[in-house]
């Protein structure tokens, strides 16, 4: 398939310009304003391309229709197919002023993103590097992210409506897209309006590495540990004082210490502590607690429960508080039966010549939330490798073939009716 594919590279340079990180202390949706400067922009893209049902809303969802060129059979409904990206992208690190650079034809060496600043690209340190050895390597300069997380993804599903838009030899139903804001901070399917977008099922771009196709997420929640201290003068503090600090890391090492990220891989779940402050009077232990098995998932969470409770036991009732909060569920018992969907695109990879990497998400993805809400939606490779740092890259070569994948999707549903 002769695609042209420069133009998705070209598409890619583009929207990495704009800084999109996304804010998980704002209260407004979208958490920042810069991610409506770009929905903006492709609102102007998506209307110079002629697509219909153009919509960006108030929270800046952006949606559109690529019409159908087929007629159903009569008696069946052609399916109608969808493909999803985000806006924003992490607020891990900075996406401002991203200055990316191709290194062409990889020769399985050292990369120096940054001289002044020492910071190399290193197979010693990333040896997935050395996959990408003679192909085309899109890399920061060391001082931000890159963006291919999503933006890598909106230009895959660009540049494929665009190419169909060009082949109309090509017989397809009706093809709906849909960028949103706020991926990154777990908000991205909260208002997105899954009547209106109108799909049987969907796919979002917004895999790593080539090859992958996902539609295992971890089930999620937030666990919010409060302990309560009792200040007194340290001159007259015994038997009197409780150290709300000192309580919070006894709490922590009371832990399952092997259920810890760093320790853990595939389908084992963990608990992670992402933040811990406290003084003498009051201390905070934040967690956040992902399994695969909703069993086990619930154990976890009783495990939270009981150490609670044995803490309250030991010390005044109510020393210690927990909120848990409920995030997302693992989206495989409404994707899997279904299993045409994921036979599709396997089928699509296998086309472009991709040995498909079928594999549990050991995070989340809007597919999960949007699954749940009646769209069921499997996570498709965007290309890029080490997201959410200044070693963030993106092979071109993986780029194209994101988009071969999605021309071949669309192919697929064309030839089937429901």
């Amino acid at each position: 398939m002769n695609t042209k594919n420069s133009t998705v590279v070209e598409r890619f340079l583009k929207y990495v310009a704009f800084d999109t990180q996304s804010d998980g202390n704002s209260d407004t949706t979208p958490s920042t304003h810069s991610q409506w400067l770009l929905a903006h922009a492709l609102k102007a893209e998506l209307e110079a391309m002629g697509l219909e049902n153009i919509s960006l809303d108030e929270h800046a969802y952006l949606m559109a229709t690529l019409p159908a060129n087929q007629l159903p059979v009569t008696g069946y409904r052609l399916p109608v197919v969808g493909f999803i990206a985000h806006l924003d992208t992490s607020p891990d690190m900075s996406g401002a002023n991203v200055k990316p650079r191709i290194v062409e034809n990889y020769d399985g060496g050292d990369i120096v993103l940054n001289a002044a600043e020492k910071v190399v690209l290193s197979p010693k340190l990333f040896p997935e590097l050395l996959q990408y050895k003679g192909e085309d390597l899109i890399v920061t300069d060391g001082t931000t992210l890159l963006g291919a997380d999503d933006k890598a993804g909106i230009a895959e599903i660009m540049t494929a409506i665009e190419y169909l838009q060009q082949h109309p030899e090509i017989p397809h139903g009706k093809v709906r897209i849909a960028f949103n804001p706020d991926e990154e901070i777990g908000c991205g399917a909260h208002l997105f309006d899954v009547a209106q977008f109108g799909c049987d099922w969907a796919y979002t771009m917004d895999g790593g590495e080539l090859g992958e196709l996902e539609y295992e997420n971890f089930n999620a929640a937030t666990a919010i540990v409060r302990i309560k201290g009792l200040n007194v003068h340290p001159g007259y503090a015994k038997d009197k004082m409780r150290n709300a600090s000192l309580l919070a890391t006894q709490f922590a090492t009371a832990m399952p210490q092997a259920d810890r990220p760093e320790r853990t891989t595939d389908y084992e779940g963990f608990f992670h502590l992402t933040a811990i402050s406290g003084t003498v009077e009051e201390a905070t232990l934040t967690y956040i607690v992902r399994d695969h098995d909703a069993k086990k998932f619930e154990q976890r969470l009783a495990t939270l429960q009981h150490l609670t409770s044995e803490f309250n036991k030991v010390y005044p009732a109510d020393t210690v508080m927990l909120h848990i909060k409920q995030q997302y569920r693992n989206m495989r018992e409404i994707v899997e039966p279904q299993k045409h969907i994921i036979d599709l695109a396997k089928q699509a990879m296998l086309e472009a010549g991709i040995t498909p990497v079928v594999r549990p998400i050991r995070g989340g993805t809007d597919g999960a939330q949007l699954s749940f809400k009646g769209l069921p939606c499997p996570n498709i490779f965007a290309g890029g490798v080490n997201f959410h740092g200044r070693y963030e890259f993106v092979p071109i070569q993986s780029m194209e073939k994101a988009v071969e994948v999605i021309v071949n999707i669309v192919k697929g549903v064309g030839g089937k009716t429901q």
